[in-house]
């Protein structure tokens, strides 16, 4: 059975993944880039630079994957991808774009006859190349048409058609705020660890922790991986990189009234990594240096009081009891 061919736009990480993937799998891949990526030419794989090369070597209904970053780009990709699509061609952004943008983008392809999914797309690099999870929103028309190539594309069990347009990014949106919420859980758990009176084998303990508890899971694997790559160190810049896409699940929840505060927290605890000269914690000092005396700086009495100053532990109520 012969099988649809796809175009992917923006070899990146992604993209070039994806396109790989597909390829080896059988599926007729034109790649474009605005770069020569001669290095990824095979049988099944050809690259263009132009969009006019792309539309022209796509047979209809054309199938184009977009994985560029999210924003503005898009609609103007959209913008230069229009003149040379028709109507049943079919764009699928792969992006983390904003579920809201994948709607009015939907809404706007719709009046031209020309089909929009938005497509999640979960599992980093590694799941692009060998086998990805795909959260997909957009018409039952155009997804059936692509849902053998996201299921044999996918890993087991890794794609579902989520809803109608923006449900496969704000089902990708979510997803992304969970995955900071455990991200500061797994680290802050880092950071006890090291804590402890004695050193403590952390590489044996996230092992252990992958095998049967309740904590399980491919973060901590990767904790673990990522912490014996660095020689089983945490001698790494503590400013932490992000994209912001958790910042507008954050907005949508302050809309919406609901209350998600690990997620917003992990953000709060985030933009703090990037403080580093912080100006709230100057003001707080000059504050307490104000109202009580209190010194500028690391003060070893107060240190030595803060560590003695309490004798006892919080009696409890059957200690009264006698």
């Amino acid at each position: 059975m012969k099988k649809t061919q796809i175009g992917v736009i923006g070899l990146g990480k992604m993209g070039s993944g994806l396109a790989q993937q597909a390829a080896e799998k059988g599926y007729p891949v034109i790649g474009m880039d605005i770069r020569a990526r001669p290095d990824l030419e095979t049988d099944n794989l050809h690259v263009v630079t132009t969009i006019a090369e792309l539309a022209k070597g796509l047979e209809r209904p054309r199938k184009v994957f977009l994985y560029i970053p999210a924003g503005a780009a898009v609609d103007g990709l959209i913008d230069k991808l229009l003149p040379h699509f028709e109507e049943g061609d079919i764009i699928v952004d792969g992006g983390n774009s904003y579920w809201g943008d994948s709607i009015r983008r939907a809404e706007r392809l719709q009046a031209q006859g020309i089909y929009f999914l938005d497509c999640g797309t979960s599992g980093g690099p590694a799941g692009a190349r060998h086998g990805a999870c795909y959260m997909v929103g957009g018409e039952d028309a155009a997804v059936s048409q692509l849902q053998g190539f996201f299921v044999e594309t996918a890993v087991p069990d890794g794609f579902l058609h989520t809803g109608p347009a923006g449900s496969g990014h704000y089902v990708k949106l979510v997803h992304n705020g969970i995955e900071f919420g455990m991200l500061q859980a797994i680290g802050e758990g880092m950071g006890m660890l090291t804590h402890f009176r004695d050193k403590l084998d952390i590489s044996a303990i996230l092992g252990l922790w992958n095998n049967g508890s309740v904590v399980r899971s491919w973060l901590v694997q990767l904790m673990k991986q990522m912490y014996d790559q660095e020689g089983q160190s945490f001698d790494v810049p503590s400013y932490i990189e992000d994209t912001g896409e958790v910042n507008w699940l954050v907005a949508d929840a302050l809309r919406m009234e609901v209350p998600i505060p690990v997620i917003s927290q992990s953000i709060m605890q985030l933009f703090t990594s990037r403080d580093q000269d912080p100006t709230w914690a100057k003001a707080i000092a000059m504050m307490r240096h104000g109202f009580g005396g209190h010194p500028y700086g690391e003060d070893e009495g107060l240190k030595h009081e803060r560590r003695f100053g309490r004798v006892g532990e919080y009696p409890m109520p059957q200690d009264d009891k006698g």
